[in-house]
């Protein structure tokens, strides 16, 4: 297993700030690095929190690599979490996969660069968890048609790059971010609280894991360690694999209300994870999945728990 890179006094650009995955890696990795936070920046407001994150806000945008001028050239670390989802096929692949290689020729300097990815890449297979080695597919095309073909896309321009210009590298497959900041058990939250219908794939239970921010932010400076020129490959997702049936029935223990669901034949599938590769890489997970949830609850809906 990797020891952590020392982040302190580093120079760290976090693209995809303003972003659920990356506000939070601004937050504490500015207490002890200087953090570039590359963004598009439409409003002045975004800056303004940025900044009292602890981030210097950078106005750049991969899918113009002439705004990619504004970035440092001799940044230490990159963690690229920036992500199109325009479902505008020029757009995403322009996104994330065209403007991963300008990003990669702009930080070639960098001693290691994380590229976050993707599980969606995975051709979908039931309930059996998806190693790194298995099939890829257009995992999710009925629902966001750019997605997962775009982000594999972006994983093989990645290798190039990391190739090309000697970059180490590691690809990190992210399953299910969440935390106080948000994720996905959080809109189900909402749809509970609406009475609206949650979809869900007919073969249930409906299998993921869920990553929870105090994981992620701990253990990417791990993912820094283990990137090479030849680039890493890895899962990077909690343990151990929940269904959304679970989480929804969790959030109902806590705050009562009720979950209805919808089978939908289009909706997302299982999508676990093996991880055995991650493990052995960077170590496991440490936040149990309830916790979390409690936790996310008290953060973002307190007036919604029951207790």
């Amino acid at each position: 297993m990797f020891d952590p890179v020392s982040l302190e006094g580093k120079k760290i650009l976090i693209t995809g700030a303003t972003g659920m995955v990356s506000r939070p890696l601004v937050r504490e990795y500015s207490k002890v690095a200087k953090v570039y936070a590359m963004a598009r920046y439409a409003r002045d407001e975004e800056r303004r929190a940025m900044e009292e994150l602890g981030g210097t806000p950078i106005a750049a945008d991969l899918t113009k690599p002439e705004s990619l001028g504004a970035v440092p050239e001799d940044v230490d670390y990159v963690i690229n979490c920036a992500v199109g989802r325009s479902n505008r096929f020029d757009y995403d692949f322009a996104a994330n996969a065209e403007g991963v290689g300008f990003l990669m020729a702009r930080c070639r300097r960098a001693k290691a660069f994380v590229h976050m990815s993707t599980t969606g890449v995975y051709e979908y297979r039931g309930h059996q968890p998806r190693k790194e080695s298995d099939p890829l597919a257009d995992n999710h095309r009925a629902m966001s048609p750019t997605y997962s073909i775009s982000k594999i896309a972006g994983e093989r321009v990645c290798m190039f790059a990391a190739r090309q210009f000697g970059i180490p590298t590691t690809i990190a497959r992210l399953c299910v971010p969440y935390g106080n900041w948000g994720g996905w058990p959080y809109f189900h939250l909402m749809m509970m609280k609406n009475g609206a219908p949650i979809e869900v794939h007919p073969e249930r239970p409906n299998y993921y894991n869920l990553l929870h921010t105090d994981d992620y932010i701990e253990k990417i400076p791990r993912l820094l360690a283990a990137a090479t020129p030849e680039v890493t490959l890895t899962n990077f997702a909690g343990a151990p694999r929940v269904s959304i049936e679970e989480w929804c029935a969790y959030l109902g223990e806590l705050t009562g209300l009720e979950a209805r669901f919808a089978d939908n034949p289009r909706a997302f599938g299982s999508l676990s994870t093996d991880l055995t590769r991650m493990h052995s890489l960077i170590g496991e997970t440490k936040v149990d999945w309830r916790d979390g949830i409690r936790r996310m609850v008290q953060a973002l809906a307190p007036e919604l728990l029951a207790e």
